[in-house]
């Protein structure tokens, strides 16, 4: 690559500053430090300050590639594929009638595009630091649990207009929980428990392989909080999401306990789908909102969705090869446009339309290569490879992939950072896996 003959001249250049610099010698440790704070941090942290921690990540990350002699990228296929969406994005950008609203938008985009490739690339030299990373995820999903259950318990009133009551009693209203996360909001969170959630469950699967049972057995009870506690959002879009994450795991651990404990397996499956079945068919507020799912135009939230698709999709018509420019901002200055009047909106609530609004068809085509590369090579790793703890990481990061996309289909929280950096470290897992794999195997 022409880059990493460019890296290759500097590092030549600045070897010795490198060799010399204690500072640098640290370097590794600092990277690891800042991806762990950054992590942390959103739980607590507004979207500036978390987005600050990754600067500081990526600036760390491009010290230590321009001075450490011997560092390189060496890109898999679906990072060339995200490559060209993000250089789509660029001239988006540069076609946008709003420049300096969209360049806002491109700079958060840079952020987590920049974050995932400083994640990929320690991790690929660290893979060892897997469990910590996991482990991280799974402490901030578990802080929120036990804070959403405590929001339940203590009957947390709404901060805006969340669901429809209109046609329900009182019986059947739910208190939505919205945990720590800025801004707070119930769909923030379910999708925050969306993709932390499977972090959990590897960590406890992990435990299990290093027969660690205790410290399984004490993930296990956080996930089963955390699972609770997604439910008490309220947030339609991560039940399914809830139900895509087991329905993988179940799928995965079919490959290590079907041929010998076939009945067992079978019997676990049949319980957890009996609990949730039970839990939707007896607790009231529950089972009113799994319905309201279909009730189409009845359910005013289901309604105020439709209204915008067929504004987003008309927008898209209109920009259909450049886009509007990238960012929520940007789309809510185009949107007034097009919008049906009383239904403002902050964006699409739909990931893969809104992509296609911001960025034009190409980059949407781009991002969806980019998922279906990435799914399609870490399903062909879990099926093929031997290595029980690779496979562990690559299902939970993989699953939580998977349950984020399609919870994107109705609702657009993915795009907040709190989800955003969650998503982008479960791919540099896959990644620095699949790198590891790929030089064992040389």
């Amino acid at each position: 690559m022409i880059f990493n003959s460019i890296l290759n001249f500097t590092q030549n250049k600045l070897q010795f500053l490198y060799e010399n610099s204690l500072f640098l010698q640290c370097i590794d440790k600092l990277i690891f430090i800042s991806i762990i704070s950054v992590i942390l941090a959103s739980t607590v942290l507004s979207s500036d300050g978390i987005g600050f921690l990754a600067l500081i990540t990526i600036f760390l990350t491009l010290l230590k590639i321009l001075t450490k002699k011997g560092d390189k990228f060496e890109p898999d296929t679906f990072e060339i594929w995200l490559l060209a969406y993000f250089m789509l994005v660029v001239v988006s950008l540069a076609g946008s009638t709003l420049f300096a609203l969209s360049f806002k938008g491109f700079m958060k985009t840079f952020t987590y595009l920049g974050f995932y490739v400083s994640v990929a690339h320690y991790l690929k030299n660290n893979t060892a630091k897997i469990p910590y990373i996991l482990a991280a995820i799974g402490m901030c999903v578990s802080f929120e649990g036990l804070v959403g259950l405590m929001q339940n318990f203590a009957h947390v009133e709404e901060i805006s207009t969340w669901q429809d009551v209109s046609n329900l009693n009182p019986e059947e209203v739910m208190t939505r929980v919205y945990g720590t996360l800025k801004p707070y909001n119930p769909n923030l969170l379910g999708g925050y428990f969306v993709a932390g959630i499977p972090a959990l469950f590897g960590l406890c699967a992990y435990f299990s392989v290093e027969r660690k049972i205790k410290s399984a057995a004490f993930v296990l009870i956080f996930t089963l909080i955390s699972v609770i506690a997604l439910f008490l959002t309220g947030c339609r879009g991560s039940y399914i999401g809830c139900m895509v994450i087991f329905a993988g795991f179940f799928a995965v651990s079919a490959k290590y306990l079907w041929k010998n404990y076939k009945n067992i397996y079978l019997s676990f499956a049949g319980l957890c789908f009996a609990l949730f079945t039970s839990a939707i068919l007896f607790i009231t507020s529950l089972r009113a909102r799994v319905i309201s799912i279909f009730a189409m135009r009845h359910d005013s939230s289901n309604s105020f969705r439709f209204n915008v698709y067929q504004s987003s999709i008309q927008m898209f018509k209109d920009n259909w090869l450049l886009g509007i420019g990238v960012g929520n901002k940007n789309f809510r200055e185009i949107y007034g446009l097009y919008m049906r009047t009383g239904f403002d909106a902050l964006s699409a609530y739909n990931i893969f339309l809104e992509t296609a609004v911001e960025s034009g068809i190409f980059a949407l085509i781009a991002f969806l290569g980019f998922l279906f590369v990435l799914i399609k090579k870490s399903f062909k790793f879990i099926l093929k490879s031997q290595n029980i703890t690779h496979v562990i990481f690559v299902s939970s990061a993989i699953i939580s992939i998977c349950a984020v996309m399609i919870h994107g289909f109705v609702d657009t929280v993915f795009f907040r950072p709190q989800i955003q950096f969650v998503f982008w470290t479960m791919v540099a897992i896959v990644s620095a896996v699949l790198h590891k794999e790929i030089q064992y195997n040389m």
